[in-house]
């Protein structure tokens, strides 16, 4: 897919010449990581769904396929745990020797690093589900997304993406070092695992973000906590020169095929009170345009070699705010207009629960901010774009020793 030259922020080391042996040297990749992937795309589907199912139909069972999608994430993630960890402790081929060299240790169990986080991450799903039914039936049948057993079920699926995107870097990295032939194949599933996690980001960020909070800072500082870190992490080890601009463009790309398509399926409410008619599933709002951004950081990005990590995240705060400020900000005035009124722009769109006087039905922004406070909101967002693109930094410069 891409060269692999690879546009360090930081200079290499010692360390990341250190190389296990090759787990597979075909020019395929194995099942447990098309199987992984598959997982991650399964929790995405199902976790879209379900938020235009409560939206639509509202919360009327756990046994919705929404729900059942999101949860077959942890039940793959788990096939695959299992089988690597069997292979790697008790394995006895040439093969299971390699990847058990390839490995850590935990309790004496011998796996991948990404198995035992993408783990903890497959329990917290599945304890979140019967969390869920418990709260709903003691608390109501709510429609909001940051509620306890949701946020469990969100980190839950936090965990298996970072732990898969670690079992694919670790391959990753022993087959660039090694010079394997599939390296190409495991950068593309590697920025694809990538541009899911900025998904997942936004996801839990979408009742921060709907258009008519756009001229409010709280969105742009939600966004720049989280977002940053994801960017500058795997642009520190994708290998490739237009990481950030590729994992928001994936980002742009889902979100309005997710608007093209929930809509031609039928739903009707089944929950009270219903304030607005609703004869289709109900998409998310429009996505932020986070490739602009991300392309001034990739731009930014490729000529940093010889300035400190502090530097880079300083000029990448800056940088990454302004520029979501000044694309984002008339985008949000034009999304208000009649002309963003189509099945594209999905500004059409409103749940059941949509009252006549809502902000978002009659199309003006909730409480727009101006003048100091307006001047104050974005500097906090600037300081944690600063933050959040130095952990990235930081943690990017680590995970690319990563090998096991």
């Amino acid at each position: 897919m891409a060269s692999t030259s690879h546009p360090a922020l930081f200079p290499p080391t010692a360390a990341d010449a250190r190389t296990f042996p090759v787990a597979d040297t075909a020019t395929g990749l194995p099942w447990y990581l098309w199987t992984s992937v598959a997982a991650l795309t399964s929790a995405w589907v199902g976790g879209s769904w379900d938020v235009a199912w409560h939206r639509s139909i509202g919360r009327d069972s756990f046994w919705t396929p929404a729900h059942l999608m999101v949860q077959l994430c942890a039940v793959l993630a788990g096939i695959v745990g299992v089988w690597l960890v069997s292979r790697a402790t008790w394995g006895r081929t040439a093969k299971d020797a390699r990847l058990r060299a390839a490995s850590v240790s935990l309790l004496g169990l011998h796996a991948p690093l990404g198995v035992f986080m993408a783990g903890w991450g497959g329990v917290a799903m599945l304890t979140s589900a019967p969390f869920d039914n418990w709260w709903h039936s003691a608390y109501g049948l709510d429609v909001t997304i940051i509620s306890p057993p949701h946020v469990l079920l969100l980190l839950g699926v936090r965990a298996v993406s970072i732990g898969i995107l670690f079992l694919i870097l670790a391959e990753m990295n022993r087959a660039q070092a090694g010079g394997a032939r599939n390296f190409p194949k495991l950068q593309t599933v590697f920025l694809y695992v990538g541009g899911l996690i900025v998904l997942g980001q936004m996801f839990f960020l979408q009742e921060l973000t709907w258009d008519v909070f756009l001229h409010g800072a709280g969105a742009y500082i939600g966004i720049a906590i989280a977002v940053p870190v994801v960017l500058a992490a795997m642009a520190q080890t994708s290998y490739f020169r237009w990481t950030a601009t590729t994992l928001a463009g994936l980002y742009v790309v889902l979100t309005i095929a997710e608007i093209l398509i929930l809509p031609l399926f039928p739903a009707q409410p089944k929950l009270g009170p219903v304030y607005y008619p609703v004869t289709h599933l109900v998409p998310t709002k429009f996505p932020i345009l986070l490739v602009l951004p991300a392309l001034a950081l990739d731009l930014f990005w490729q000529r940093t070699k010889r300035l400190k990590s502090w530097q880079i995240a300083a000029v990448s705060g800056v940088l990454f705010v302004a520029v979501l400020v000044a694309f984002e900000w008339p985008f949000a005035d034009f999304l208000m207009t009649k002309h963003a009124a189509n099945r594209f722009f999905g500004t059409i769109y409103f749940d059941y629960g949509t009252a006549p006087n809502d902000e978002d039905l009659r199309r003006i922004f909730w409480h727009p901010q101006s003048g100091w406070p307006l001047v104050r909101g974005l500097s906090i967002a600037t300081a944690c774009a600063m933050l959040s693109t130095w952990f990235g930094l930081v943690f990017g410069r680590w995970a690319r020793t990563v090998q096991r």
